[in-house]
């Protein structure tokens, strides 16, 4: 058997001799982990979309004659100090929560994608400067900076969802330039540049699109740790206040009655703590996936 015949895959049977056929290519099928997470994130958005599809019931409706009540067939999840149904809140609160995840998302990619553009392609001095900058906002632990942001311009909902943006931005500038330095000396990226093409066309037409593609990667990745800092801060009181239907609120709302009470501070973390490992599983797995394409 030729080497040429081993690489294409023909050769011959062991047994009989006879030419074998080419093998088609395996294709990786997606793990127990990807496919558990996709489930819990199909359940996530439907619940943001749709939250009476799959829980009915009214989130800050009282009934004070059900307070207290353990979990059971009537009351999945149980119920709070004011008889509320904490399954309905926390499937009311995902829309809210996933809203703030993304947005703080959303405001941190693209902070960093501007931080990173400027330091990857306007030269060393500039490059620099925001490498200094970032380098002093590193210096401060992500949610120091975001409760000092807050501290400057007070609490709320969309305060904490600025300050968590703007706390993760450093980390996807840094990303971001990494790329783009590397994309710069690639060379197709060169061959452009010597058929005289003008730096915004070498920029907009082979730089960007090649470095825009793993951001997708390192937004699903973001998402969730976003969702734990801003869960974080409402806990703290300095996102969204109770009784509001938020993951954050509700474990705020649940520590004091954390000894008798469990299941007011246990679900809406499970909640939490099940988001960020859904969404870092689905961005490992396509971050796989893109590497091998």
């Amino acid at each position: 058997m030729s080497d040429l015949e081993i690489q294409a895959g023909l050769g011959r049977s062991p047994r009989t001799g006879a030419p074998q056929s080419p093998r088609a290519p395996r294709t990786r099928r997606f793990g127990v982990a990807e496919v558990l997470a996709g489930l819990f994130a199909l359940f996530l958005v439907t619940a943001a979309l749709f939250p009476a599809l799959v829980a009915p019931g009214d989130p800050l409706g009282i009934d004070p004659l059900s307070a207290f009540q353990t979990p059971s067939p009537a009351h999945w999840f149980g119920t709070d100090e004011s008889g509320r149904d904490i399954y309905t809140r926390v499937s009311h609160g995902t829309g809210s929560s996933l809203l703030i995840g993304t947005l703080a998302t959303v405001i941190g990619l693209g902070l960093g994608l501007v931080l990173g553009t400027l330091a990857g392609m306007l030269g060393p001095v500039v490059d620099f400067t925001v490498n200094r900058f970032l380098e002093v906002l590193f210096a401060f632990p992500g949610l120091l900076l975001a409760l000092l942001f807050i501290l400057i311009f007070g609490p709320g909902v969309a305060t904490a969802t600025i300050a968590v943006g703007l706390a993760t931005a450093p980390g996807y500038a840094r990303i971001i330039r990494g790329q783009l330095l590397s994309v710069r000396s690639s060379a197709f990226v060169e061959a452009a540049t010597v058929l005289g093409r003008s730096p915004v066309q070498v920029l907009m037409r082979h730089i960007l699109p090649n470095t825009l593609a793993p951001l997708f990667v390192l937004g699903t990745l973001g998402i969730g740790q976003a969702i734990v800092w801003a869960s974080a801060l409402s806990y703290l009181g300095l996102g969204s206040a109770p009784p509001a239907a938020e993951w954050g609120a509700m474990l705020s709302a649940g520590r004091t009655y954390i000894g008798s009470a469990w299941w007011m501070s246990f679900f809406p973390g499970l909640f939490i703590v099940l988001t960020a490992v859904s969404a870092t599983a689905l961005g490992r797995g396509i971050e796989r996936r893109v590497r091998r394409a």
